[in-house]
């Protein structure tokens, strides 16, 4: 399989260094690469930590400065979201547990650098959701979802409630009472994910998913979703994830039990596989002997989906396609929903979205 070349983009993403041999060509095309990402304050992360930020063109430096200073803003803006959720909660006698983007800004962890955030998302018990959603509407949150079907849709077969939004601000709420559909074959108990949770230091009521839960979610997210524009954005947060809390044997074992005990062996094994590949990142030894297909080197069985995941977690822009990109990315649309539903579900609910098409709901 001979596809084109993002390896600039990707070995600078990892190493500011890199930005010093890019020749002007080269940074016109990765900033288109990295922009169609939503990497480019990623990329200007890099150049400051490597400490070459004021050796790289002042015009590239302009779309990288740009970039870091919208997602300033938006790690602020979001640490006031949180203090206003959690505010609203408490009444109630809930606590904030921040999943994905959120909780790698509130928890301090790397994924978080140069990591914009469109939303907010929640893990609550399923047996306060409705205590949870009053006591959000009475604090200005509203249901983006008017449809009598979409609200069924939510309420009855997903993981969440219809996404919410807050009447002054127009932030974005996402309550989660589970990581993955009800409908889905795997079903994490989330008892255990909110058991385990951990509290942020210095902020009252909130909490994160715990480390590797947090890495679990971000790879069951990733591999069952369906919209893989972003993809290469949750690579790059399974990357830094791995490389951070994963950084020896032991907590490689560690990883492998819970992963079982969340029924989440196989996403895990698909972001091992497909970080490895994509991104060079280096994983303990008994993640890869641990896992089918967990090893990009051993290809049997895994031909198809590495021939679609390959093409789709590329950024998605013309430099990185080829002709088979647009069929790749229609299969995992078409994947995705199969794990999510089972088919007799799954048909009316694609018919309707063919005749019906919505714009997708922002992820964080």
């Amino acid at each position: 399989m001979s596809l084109p070349s993002i390896a600039p983009l990707v070995a600078a993403l990892h190493d500011g260094r890199e930005l010093l041999r890019w020749r002007p060509a080269t940074w016109d095309l990765c900033l288109r690469q990295g922009r169609h990402a939503d990497v480019l304050a990623r990329l200007g992360v890099a150049a400051q930590e490597a400490g070459v930020w004021e050796q790289i063109p002042q015009a590239a430096r302009y779309h990288l400065e740009a970039a870091c200073k919208l997602a300033d803003r938006q790690h602020t803006e979001l640490a006031h979201e949180v203090r206003a959720i959690a505010r609203a909660l408490a009444r109630i006698g809930v606590p904030v547990v921040l999943l994905k983007g959120a909780a790698y800004r509130m928890a301090g962890l790397r994924a978080a650098r140069g990591r914009l955030v469109s939303d907010v998302d929640i893990l609550v018990p399923r047996e306060r959701l409705a205590d949870v959603e009053s006591a959000l509407m009475m604090g200005g949150w509203v249901s983006t979802q008017h449809s009598a079907y979409d609200q069924r849709y939510y309420r009855q077969w997903m993981h969440e409630l219809p996404p919410l939004r807050h009447v002054h601000r127009g932030s974005v709420l996402d309550v989660h009472h589970a990581i993955l559909p009800l409908t889905n074959r795997l079903k994490p108990d989330s008892a255990l994910l909110l058991a385990a949770a951990q509290a942020v230091p210095g902020e009252e009521g909130v909490h994160t998913l715990a480390p590797l839960d947090l890495l679990l979610h971000s790879a069951a997210h990733l591999f069952h979703e369906g919209e893989l524009e972003m993809g290469l954005r949750g690579l790059l947060d399974l990357d830094a994830l791995l490389r951070e809390c994963v950084p020896d044997a032991a907590a490689a074992q560690a990883l492998l039990a819970r992963a079982q005990a969340l029924q989440l062996s196989g996403p895990l094994a698909l972001a091992l596989r497909y970080t490895q590949a994509l991104l060079g990142t280096p994983v303990p030894a008994p993640l890869r002997e641990g896992l089918p297909g967990a090893d990009p080197a051993q290809p049997s069985g895994y031909w198809l989906l590495d021939a679609l995941y390959l093409r789709a977690l590329r950024p998605p822009h013309p430099s990185a396609d080829d002709r088979w990109t647009p069929l790749a990315r229609l299969l995992l649309y078409l994947r995705a929903h199969a794990l999510r539903m089972p088919p007799h579900l799954l048909l009316p609910h694609l018919a309707r979205k063919l005749l019906s098409p919505a714009k997708p709901h922002a992820d964080a």
